[in-house]
């Protein structure tokens, strides 16, 4: 069996174990852990005023980094780390990709630090970083001014599996608002793989969103079992989607964006690319286009460190390749 660093959790369990009188051998039988490495814990990590775990934790995570650093951050190692995160990936991602691919071991904080070493030389990586920002609410009307659309299908009545994630198929649909009003996106994600599909937009037209989103789908031939929207009402031509792709269409309780997280949070990764603000109507295909290929080719934690194309499709790319 391979070893397994003891987590921060791990190490506060410890400190209450050693404070209820636990030997070293008991605290290994609660954790299923060795007692050589319960007994190198506490060797190791204590410092001046005994066991602590949050000290333990932080002088364990900077021998290790310190090791990787020495060891594992080679010339190749760091061009690797690089070429990823110039295509947006976090060092999370990064970290996991040169792991499964590569077979090099490194921790998420080791990329954080080449970053801002980066940065302290002059340099750009940290540009390509994912910026938190305040998250982006809409402004709505009225609970009655956002139930217009005719014949609109509640997500109570869903099928139980779409919630589970446990199959292919089932979508999430909403829009991006463009600079005035005066462009638009439509966003859709699936919600067991995360991929991802953008169409463009004129503006908040039902019809031409119709249009689109036939387009695309037609397509495109992924699975396409449900499909959950926002009350926007340039969803209002469901009825006609729902007849020309066979696919049966939902709509989430108003103000309940959690309902559609897998959109929801998909936004917030393209408004990296089309911030807030951004005049949509000179958005290209290409530009959409070079979107959907970095966030469907980008490694996902919750999908085990797949990306969206290697689950919905069984593709994978070389994200290394010149």
């Amino acid at each position: 069996m391979s070893y397994k660093q003891l987590t921060e959790g791990e190490r506060y369990q410890i400190q209450s174990y050693l404070k209820a009188g636990y030997t070293q051998t008991q605290i290994a039988e609660e954790l299923n852990r060795s007692p050589s490495t319960i007994c190198r814990e506490l060797t190791r990590n204590r410092g001046l005023r005994g066991y602590r775990p949050k000290q333990a934790h932080q002088l364990a995570t900077h021998r290790r980094l310190n090791a990787e650093k020495a060891i594992k951050v080679t010339e190749d190692v760091a061009g690797w780390v690089e070429g990823l995160i110039r295509q947006e990936l976090s060092p999370a991602q990064a970290a996991a990709y040169i792991a499964r691919e590569l077979g090099v071991s490194l921790h998420h904080e080791t990329i954080y630090q080449m970053i801002l070493a980066d940065k302290a030389r002059g340099g750009d990586l940290y540009r390509h970083l994912r910026i938190m920002s305040k998250p982006y609410r809409k402004r709505y009307g009225s609970y009655d001014n956002r139930g217009r659309i005719r014949n609109r299908k509640s997500i109570d009545d869903r099928p139980a599996v779409v919630a589970r994630k446990s199959r292919l198929g089932d979508w999430e649909g909403d829009t991006i608002i463009g600079k005035g009003s005066k462009g638009a996106l439509l966003t859709m994600v699936d919600r067991k793989s995360l991929h991802v599909v953008i169409g463009r937009l004129s503006g908040k037209n039902a019809e031409a969103l119709a249009d689109e989103l036939i387009e695309r789908f037609t397509g495109l031939r992924a699975p396409l079992k449900t499909i959950t929207f926002d009350n926007g009402l340039e969803f209002s031509e469901h009825e006609r989607m729902s007849k020309k792709l066979d696919v049966d269409i939902y709509f989430a309780h108003p103000y309940s964006s959690w309902e559609r997280g897998a959109n929801e949070n998909t936004n917030g990764l393209i408004r990296q690319y089309f911030p807030k603000g951004m005049d949509l109507t000179t958005v290209t295909e290409e530009d959409i286009q070079f979107v959907m290929d970095r966030l469907n080719n980008r490694p996902r934690e919750t999908l085990g460190w797949k990306t969206p194309n290697e689950v919905l499709w069984g593709q994978s790319v070389n994200l290394l390749a010149a």
